[in-house]
């Protein structure tokens, strides 16, 4: 019997250790020497591909990315436009959570999108954004609205 892929598979089933891994992988990029917390993000899209992020901060605090922003950003730079899930990683942090700015990101360009929490031991928590932003912020319709 094959495996299932990660195109193919459910949102849950998607995080498969390829995923796990490059999030992983891509922690050591984290550019972060003011907090000392290295966090990376791995964005799995409708078309299967994966897109990875890591914070980089800044000596002007407000300048600094978050990881999950990045990721979202690379992704839809390249055309992507339908996201499944997130997988956020830190190995300083026990299932670090994305912070409000993320969030109200990603309720903007992926609605119904699924944040998974990783910690070092490859556990997972699995949370719809709807449940971690249940009000975000909109602006009537307009033509140039991401929906």
């Amino acid at each position: 019997m094959a495996k299932p892929s990660l195109m193919t598979a459910s949102p849950k089933k998607a995080l498969s250790k390829e995923l796990m891994k490059r999030v992983k992988s891509a922690v050591r990029f984290s550019y972060a020497p003011y907090s000392k917390i290295l966090v990376s993000a791995g964005l799995y899209c409708a078309s299967g591909k994966i897109y990875t992020g890591v914070n980089i901060e800044n000596s002007s605090y407000s300048l600094t990315m978050c990881a999950e922003r990045i990721a979202l950003f690379k992704a839809v730079s390249e055309g992507e436009k339908k996201f499944r899930l997130l997988l956020l990683y830190s190995p300083q942090l026990n299932f670090i959570m994305p912070c409000g700015a993320c969030l109200q990101v990603l309720s903007e360009f992926a609605p119904d999108i699924i944040i998974v929490l990783m910690n070092e031991n490859d556990e997972l928590k699995f949370y719809p954004i709807k449940t971690l932003l249940t009000k975000p912020f909109t602006l009537p319709y307009n033509d140039n609205h991401v929906v």
